[in-house]
């Protein structure tokens, strides 16, 4: 009980409801966007450049700011590209890419832990596009377009450049801090250790492994497997067992919650079937909203939250497939295990390299 008390350990200091609301205003222009041209497949570019844009918003003066996101929407841009470009590809590709992307995103440490922290986010986006691109490969009515989703996350993240500059307006043209002030604000660059390149490397083998198993084995929704491994794999076991557990709890809940809510429009069908699915997207957008709020009150509850607005969003063109959420649910277990795994080993490692150093001298 305890153990479980830990999974979902409230901090109520971690709660921010005016930053949710804020992205909730900012998301639903996307979406009226893509409501009015029919084109429902770029909104997930849309949104995840608009949040990520968000995330890496350094803060201080707004010339600061701007060019700091520009840079990050242009590396994004070439990383929505590639993942797309690459997303129907033969899985040994996908594998040698991810590898690499893994890795640049490692050793980014050298930049400073803020720009860390933003390469894994681009990290992350690159495992989701290559996810995105082969589901829409394998659906032949959806038609998705490489330059689109491009223009699509780099639309996103304009837009956040142009809500902040509205906010620096209004405010009166103050330097302001940064929006996610939870997230580490340090840029100030630092000498690559070995520790750090080692699991750099590690880190990258195991995404690429679990890529390898995802699309070689060709796993319905398989590539969950290496965004939950990604997101498991902190510097210390301990960490990342408490991370893998609260991200298969809020996933299990999450996709429990998704099914649910696809069970309206399964049965609907014409004009009843468009208002339902319509709204289910404003409801995806409010349970995004919600763990934009939450992202620092419960990790499991935030993982819960985006889950069930992710699977709503990526299951309403086939709403009666529920065997779907169960595969995703499997291949996270699967990533988290992985992940530990890999932490695991790499301690050992760690600590017969460091008891052997000594006998050497």
């Amino acid at each position: 009980m305890s153990w479980l008390s830990n999974v979902f350990k409230l901090s109520p200091a971690g709660i921010n409801w005016p930053r949710a609301v804020m992205f909730l205003d900012a998301a639903l222009v996307p979406l009226l966007v893509f409501w009015a041209i029919g084109h429902e497949q770029y909104l997930f570019s849309a949104l995840f450049g608009l949040l990520f844009a968000g995330l890496a918003d350094p803060g201080g003066g707004y010339g600061h700011r701007a060019s700091h996101i520009a840079v990050f929407a242009l590396i994004g841009t070439g990383v929505t590209a590639l993942g797309f470009g690459i997303g129907a590809d033969a899985w040994g590709w996908l594998v040698l890419a991810a590898f690499m992307v893994t890795l640049v995103a490692g050793l980014a440490a050298a930049f400073g832990v803020h720009r860390f922290v933003a390469a894994l986010l681009l990290n992350l986006w690159f495992i989701v596009t290559l996810g995105l691109a082969s589901s829409f490969h394998q659906h032949a009515r959806i038609t998705s377009y490489t330059w689109a989703q491009v223009l699509a996350w780099a639309g996103g993240s304009a837009l956040w450049i142009a809500v902040t500059f509205l906010a620096w307006l209004i405010r009166g043209r103050e330097d302001r801090p940064q929006p996610v002030a939870e997230l580490p604000g340090d840029t100030s660059r630092r000498k690559l250790t070995g520790p750090m390149v080692m699991f750099a490397v590690i880190r990258a083998m195991a995404i690429g492994g679990t890529v390898a198993l995802a699309f070689g084995l060709n796993l319905s929704h398989g590539y969950w497997m290496p965004i939950a491994a990604m997101v498991a794999m902190k510097p210390s076991l301990g960490q990342s067992t408490l991370v893998a557990a609260q991200r298969l709890a809020g996933t299990l809940i999450g996709a429990v919650a998704a099914a649910l809510l696809l069970l309206v429009p399964a049965s609907e069908h014409g004009l009843r079937l468009f208002a339902v699915e319509r709204g289910l997207e404003v409801v995806a957008l409010v349970l995004l909203m919600h763990g934009a709020a939450i992202r620092f009150y419960n990790y499991a509850l935030y993982c819960a939250a985006i889950a069930a607005g992710v699977l709503v969003l990526v299951d309403l063109p086939q709403p009666s497939d529920y065997a779907a959420e169960g595969y995703r649910v499997l291949w996270t277990l699967c990533g988290v295990g992985t992940g530990l795994i890999v932490i695991m080993l790499a301690g050992l490692l760690a600590k017969r390299t460091a008891t052997s150093s000594p006998r050497s001298v």
